[in-house]
């Protein structure tokens, strides 16, 4: 039996894209013949400008939109149409979801997603994330919902976590010790982490994969060793930080003023029933 990280293939999902072209309904193309293999196991970070088609492939791989039938593949099943169990996405519009700014307790908001079953992971999650369990939801800021919103969506041993900038309000520690945790449980347990974020710090040593997007198409994607990514340069950045830098120089070159050029479509609202959730035809 073949494995990953410690954890065998067979257990782990992998994440399989083929060919990939996704249109907006008003006719505006999100995404152009992506193609992507991600392994078993792997903690990969999603990187492109605002734009880029991020957000959009994220919702294709939770099932969230629907992709076109063959395009899209977790552990060998089609996300939208099977539901696959254990696939967790978060993203920002969270936060402005009413009921978690209504005077609601966080204990509560735990208990309401099996904290009350998962109280190892739900206390481990607490901590990690800094988290008073005597905050009311109504009082709070939205960098302490944020953490709130991890700890509901990590609470439940999940599969495949797909996280869209949500560690954006976050501080440097509260950061750095949610990126801890992730990269431990993918040492621990068979899942897989797919991360799109702008924010660099303490991210040298944490993916195991690259996939650099620009305008709705992926322009290199493999495995850390094939970029050399490790360690610090003199400028003070990463290498990984310097490498992203000189990618996004280069896509910004390439594309030129925006000009009016329709974007991803990303709204930090909810966006059920809209744009596309569950109102789509495979193509």
């Amino acid at each position: 039996m073949g494995t990953y990280n410690g954890i065998p293939k067979e257990q782990a999902p992998s994440i399989e894209v083929k060919s990939l072209s996704y249109a907006f309904q008003d006719g505006s193309s999100g995404l152009r013949d992506v193609v992507l293999s991600l392994p078993p196991g792997s903690r990969t970070l999603l990187i492109g400008a605002n734009g880029a088609g991020k957000t959009t492939l994220l919702r294709l791989l939770s099932g969230k939109r629907m992709a076109p039938t063959g395009t899209v593949s977790i552990a060998g099943i089609d996300p939208f149409t099977s539901g696959l169990e254990g696939v967790t996405y978060l993203g920002l519009e969270w936060v402005l979801n009413p009921i978690v700014r209504t005077d609601i307790d966080v204990p509560t908001l735990l208990a309401s997603v099996g904290g009350d079953y998962y109280t190892e992971r739900r206390d481990e999650l607490v901590e990690i994330l800094d988290i008073d369990l005597a905050w009311r939801m109504h009082a709070v800021s939205d960098g302490e919902r944020r953490r709130v919103q991890l700890a509901m969506g990590l609470l439940r041993p999940w599969r495949v976590l797909l996280l869209d900038e949500i560690t954006v309000d976050l501080d440097l520690l509260s950061r750095s010790n949610f990126l801890g945790f992730l990269k431990r449980e993918t040492v621990s347990r068979p899942c897989t982490i797919v991360y799109a974020t702008h924010i660099l710090d303490n991210l040298a040593d944490w993916p195991t994969h690259l996939v650099h997007m620009h305008i709705g198409r992926v322009k290199e994607w493999g495995g850390v060793g094939k970029f050399n990514v490790g360690g610090i340069k003199k400028s003070g950045n990463s290498q990984l930080g310097e490498l992203v830098l000189e990618w996004l120089k280069d896509d910004l070159r390439e594309r030129g003023p925006r000009g009016g050029r329709p974007s991803e479509g990303k709204t930090y609202e909810s966006l059920e029933g809209k744009g596309g959730y569950g109102n789509e035809k495979r193509t």
